[in-house]
């Protein structure tokens, strides 16, 4: 719920913009970051945390005002031709509901996202659908009560290996506000949620990436999300714990804006795909780039 009336406050506070190109990567000539896919994943409309899958053929992202959904917050997709993302359309498996915040397992047989759909324990849950062969959705699933509440989560990001969610969550307990979890596959589910050291505090810590397997993290703070800009941080795991948090360097990842949605491309593990707004180039509210990861300099046993 607080998620809604975060990134609808932070829309709210982007004026218009004008001269949308409709071609040409803009990785091509800008060192430090690249929009993604200029007026088909970037648009005019609200465009936050795009997925690429393993085979680098397909991009998903989540659309909080994009015309043509199912309702409510929709799930997009668009395939790579003769270079470009082209043929943006909707995923199969939205609902009237809101359905957000997709991520594709790093196997590709997964795509994994949050929904309130009917059914599930209450507020936000956590779901997944099999990619078929075709690359078309099998049916969502729930991920069920070993990581869902009756509170909100958000953000679900598979280990490598698969054996671990990285998620967020303000049904667990915790720390305060939204806290960053992960559960282990004990074969059947993800179950066992544990707080992720070192990074959760009285703010809302979500969405949330795992650089190096886990020994680095890239993670959105606000103190407050529905009234307060939402800034992407970087720790370090020093073997237990994360620690020597600072902010992800990047010009538009700001105390005063709003950045957020970090996800690694499993088909190119050194680059980083975040949403915000940079003053150049722009789409729209809220577009989706990319850039180098950071270097994850943590050590193992943080739990990626």
């Amino acid at each position: 719920m607080r998620r809604r009336a975060a990134l609808a406050a932070s829309v709210a506070a982007v004026v218009a913009v004008v001269g949308i190109a409709l071609s040409g990567p803009a990785s091509a000539f800008l060192s430090e970051f690249g929009i993604e896919g200029m007026g088909v994943v970037s648009t005019k409309a609200s465009e936050i945390r795009g997925s690429v899958s393993p085979d680098g053929q397909h991009i998903v992202w989540g659309s909080t005002d994009r015309e043509g959904g199912a309702g409510g917050w929709d799930l997009w997709r668009a395939r790579l031709k003769d270079g470009r993302w082209q043929d943006a359309k909707p995923v199969s498996v939205n609902s009237v509901a809101n359905d957000f915040d997709p991520l594709f397992s790093a196997d590709g047989k997964w795509l994994y996202f949050f929904s309130n759909r009917p059914g599930g324990q209450g507020g936000d849950d956590l779901y997944r659908a099999a990619v078929r062969d075709d690359g078309s959705f099998g049916p969502a699933e729930n991920l069920g009560r070993g990581v869902n509440t009756r509170g909100d989560e958000w953000a679900p990001t598979p280990s490598r290996d698969g054996t671990r969610l990285l998620f967020a969550s303000d049904g667990h307990g915790g720390a305060g506000g939204h806290d960053l979890l992960v559960a282990r596959w004990d074969g059947k589910a993800f179950v066992q949620p544990t707080p992720v050291a070192g990074v959760n505090s009285k703010a809302d810590e979500f969405d949330a990436a795992w650089l190096g397997d886990g020994r680095t993290l890239v993670f959105a703070r606000s103190q407050d999300p529905a009234t307060q800009p939402v800034r992407l941080f970087v720790a370090h795991c020093d073997g237990a714990r994360y620690d020597d948090i600072a902010p992800l360097k990047l010009s538009f990842n700001t105390e005063d804006g709003t950045t957020l949605g970090p996800a690694v491309d499993w088909n190119k593990p050194g680059e980083l795909l975040v949403s915000g707004t940079a003053k150049a180039p722009r789409a729209g509210k809220l577009d989706v780039y990319r850039m180098k990861a950071p270097t994850a300099e943590g050590k193992a046993g943080c739990g990626g």
